[in-house]
């Protein structure tokens, strides 16, 4: 992972945001729609409804990502995968 992707997964791990490494991008970041607190960061199927938030993403993660020069896609309703801008 290059300097920008590991400062926001930092930055999201410490906000408590599901964040993994998966097997199959080792250089880039996904964000889990699975685990027990991932409503609170990312909803593929309910995230439009909440204030603020972008194809089902949380607005503080847009904010990190962003500020890095980074975005999610969704990759399926599991999971999101984050990319360079």
């Amino acid at each position: 992972m290059n300097k920008e992707y590991r400062k926001a997964f930092n930055a999201l791990k410490k906000m408590g945001c599901p964040v993994f490494i998966h097997t199959d991008a080792p250089t880039r970041f996904d964000i889990s729609a699975e685990e027990s607190n991932s409503d609170e960061w990312a909803s593929f199927y309910n995230g439009d409804y909440q204030s603020g938030w972008i194809f089902g993403v949380n607005p503080k993660v847009n904010e990190v990502l962003s500020k890095h020069g980074l975005f999610a896609e969704w990759m399926n309703p599991a999971h999101l995968r984050v990319y360079e801008i």
